[in-house]
């Protein structure tokens, strides 16, 4: 064998869809490259999976949380992963505590597994300010117009820890999510790329949602996604706090009062399998 072949234990797990590779890197040495990374998420080669968690020790929190898209890419904040996050410490035995305090590059968030087996995660406040997104603007608005080919989208754009553009569609099934979000994610006018979300509103306090995910795609659910897309709802008032989304892996609870208020995020965290792989 080669003598710099890596062995990594991992479970994957995922969240209402949205499914991630989990590793415990206290434990264990990770050290991984951008290509090892789109090499263990590749469905076909690989593990599979959207994102790749990495739970780290640290200095000013309970764990620190690192998050790599499936192209490598490393991004500040996955809200399904937060959930999966603190089901993984508590299953492998790295906490006796249901909430926990995790440093990521956006900021401390405090996931809690409740007792009927949901995990609640204070998300924080939303940003608006389009240098906090960033987004290309003149100034803060609710909506702004962008001009994607030969069409203008009427989008809503703010961060949860990452950047989203949301827009309204009369129905998600039928909304160029592929097309359309990919051209979204690489619109000049985001800088760092963002997430493009297409919610369909059902009624004030439901929603559905689909999401292509900077780095990944569309994935079957998008934590932060769900929070910015109601956020958003609520800011346009067109929608009102609690909010059930329906996204293609599931269902989550969105719940935010306004203003500087965390926005609080309720759904499954599911534990698949667990495993090692080598990588040569």
């Amino acid at each position: 064998m080669n003598a710099n072949a890596m062995t990594l234990k991992f479970t994957k797990m995922h969240g209402a869809g949205n499914d991630f590779m989990v590793i415990d890197a206290i434990h264990q040495s990770v050290s991984l490259t951008q290509q090892q990374i789109q090499t263990l998420a590749n469905r076909q080669f690989g593990v599979g999976f959207d994102q790749l968690l990495l739970v780290e020790t640290s200095a000013i929190a309970d764990f620190k949380y690192r998050i790599f898209n499936a192209d490598g890419s490393e991004v500040a904040q996955c809200g399904n992963g937060a959930r999966c996050f603190v089901r993984f410490v508590v299953e492998q035995g790295l906490t006796n505590q249901r909430e926990i305090s995790v440093e990521t590059a956006s900021g401390i968030i405090t996931p809690k597994l409740e007792d009927n087996g949901l995990v609640t995660v204070n998300m924080g406040a939303p940003k608006f300010a389009p240098s906090s997104i960033p987004f290309i603007a003149d100034t803060l608005a609710p909506s702004y117009a962008l001009t994607v080919g030969d069409q203008s989208l009427d989008i809503a754009v703010l961060s949860m820890g990452n950047p989203h553009a949301v827009q309204i569609v009369d129905d998600v099934a039928l909304a160029p999510v592929e097309s359309l979000g990919r051209q979204i994610e690489l619109h000049p006018r985001f800088p760092e790329r963002v997430n493009a979300g297409f919610m369909q509103i059902i009624d004030a306090h439901h929603i559905k949602l689909r999401v292509f995910e900077r780095g990944s795609g569309e994935t079957l659910a998008c934590g932060t996604g769900a929070c910015a897309a109601v956020v958003s709802g609520i800011q346009l008032a067109r929608l009102t706090s609690p909010v059930t989304v329906s996204a293609r892996g599931g269902e989550l609870q969105i719940a935010w009062q306004g203003g500087d208020a965390p926005v609080m995020m309720t759904g499954p965290a599911v534990t698949v399998f667990t495993g090692s792989i080598t990588l040569i």
